[in-house]
């Protein structure tokens, strides 16, 4: 008798817990099959045009037969070298644009396989938390270890580490950072990064800085470059992305910059897995870097004025509100009463109540839960009335709490 078939999965699948944005972008969508209007404030996901100059490129491009062959693998010549150059003129880094450079299919791909060339079993990851899911989840699938450090202050975090780093045996492999950083807003001053590779040098770990939010910033603030700080080129690498600041998030197109040998072992695990991007957009990539950013300084403009009219909005509301310096999101913490009921369920109310779509702080790990992040992705009058439908969900919650109606549990509902 033939014995009954079954589908065997890799252990490393029983690490990866249930993808909770996309199974909140599911509620989301059927909500607006249904013909609900839902304002979608969950996800990091820009729907200002990309500027004319750079999507008038691809098209010209796109239609050249020599564009629809394979691409080099690694990235266009002339876009590692535009990227060399641009790093040259934010940053006064020194690339080659050769060896020191390859292109991503955004940086959630590039992490994921640079992951896979540096680490395996036995192999300790530390990563900041909260933590944006691939910064830990990379080396889960890579079949490292991962151990948290919380994000407090500056201080805090280098003494944290620097703990790890001496009771860990062996130590930690590699320190995966994010400024500024995703959820939370948190960032990063150059006396930081340098006391990273002080630290990196004296306990040998290497160093990830995903820059996605570079130049999305606030108020004067300009973010470093970890490759700012001299020895951050012997001991890490940084991604950036073409997604936020020129809004071409479906694109797919990053980079990495700073160690070579780093940067070859992930040349050489992208050479097995994908054939690179397509020829188009990257020399539409090319025109992004070289001619718009005027267009990065409008776009930042129109962040901020959604920042504060989000943040206003909030303190109204009677909720405790730190303004970010740095990305698009807002990362707030839910007040009392309802914090009790936990970010998930009080994710699922809002959806179901106010068709207002937030991203729960749970799903950026145990730290975050208490807290939502809030993406500025609306326009203001979307984000005014979003407000508006929360504030009318949340006094239904005290009606029905007062009568007994709606108990504060931090349940998990089905999603």
């Amino acid at each position: 008798m033939d014995k009954e078939f079954s589908i065997r999965f890799a252990e490393r699948m029983n690490q990866l817990p249930p993808y909770l944005f996309g199974m909140i972008n599911k509620i989301k969508m059927e909500k607006r099959w249904q013909g609900d209007d839902v304002i979608d404030l969950g996800m990091g996901n820009p729907i200002d045009p990309t500027p004319e100059q750079v999507t008038g490129k691809l098209c010209d491009v796109a239609i050249d037969p020599k564009s629809h062959r394979y691409p080099v693998a690694g990235g266009m010549k002339n876009l590692k070298r535009e990227i060399a150059l641009y790093y040259g003129r934010h940053y006064a880094v020194t690339l080659d644009g050769v060896d020191d450079v390859i292109c991503t299919i955004g940086s959630k791909e590039g992490i994921s396989h640079l992951c896979l060339a540096l680490l395996g079993p036995g192999d300790t990851v530390l990563v900041p938390a909260p933590a944006f899911p691939i910064h830990v989840y990379a080396a889960v699938i890579a079949g490292a270890s991962v151990l948290r450090i919380a994000l407090d202050s500056e201080e805090s975090f280098i003494r944290q580490l620097a703990g790890m780093c001496k009771a860990l045996y062996p130590g930690p492999k590699l320190v995966m950072l994010n400024y500024p950083h995703n959820p939370t807003g948190i960032i990063a001053s150059k006396e930081f990064f340098a006391e990273i590779v002080r630290l990196a040098k004296k306990y040998n770990f290497m160093v990830i800085n995903d820059f996605a939010y570079a130049k999305i910033t606030y108020d004067g603030y300009v973010a470093p470059s970890f490759l700012e700080i001299p020895g951050a080129m012997e001991v890490g690498v940084e991604f950036g992305s073409f997604s936020k600041s020129y809004n071409m998030a479906g694109w797919r197109l990053g980079y990495c910059v700073g160690n070579r040998e780093m940067i070859g072992g992930l040349a050489k695990i992208k050479g097995y897995y994908d054939y690179g991007i397509f020829s188009a957009i990257q020399v539409a990539g090319i025109v992004a870097m070289r001619d718009c950013d005027d267009s990065i300084k409008e776009q930042v403009a129109v962040y901020q004025r959604r920042r504060d009219v989000l943040c206003e909005g909030l303190v109204r509301m009677g909720w405790t509100v730190d303004v970010p310096k740095a990305g698009m999101f807002v990362w707030v913490g839910i007040p009392e009463p309802y914090a009790r009921m936990g970010s998930i369920r009080f994710t699922v109310e809002m959806m179901n109540r106010a068709n207002v779509a937030v991203a729960p702080g749970a799903g950026f790990g145990e730290e975050g839960d208490g807290f939502l992040r809030l993406a500025l992705v609306e326009n203001e009058n979307r984000i005014r009335q979003a407000l508006k439908q929360m504030r009318r969900a949340l006094s239904d919650i005290d009606q029905e709490i007062a009568a007994g109606a709606f108990v504060l549990e931090p349940t998990s509902p089905v999603l």
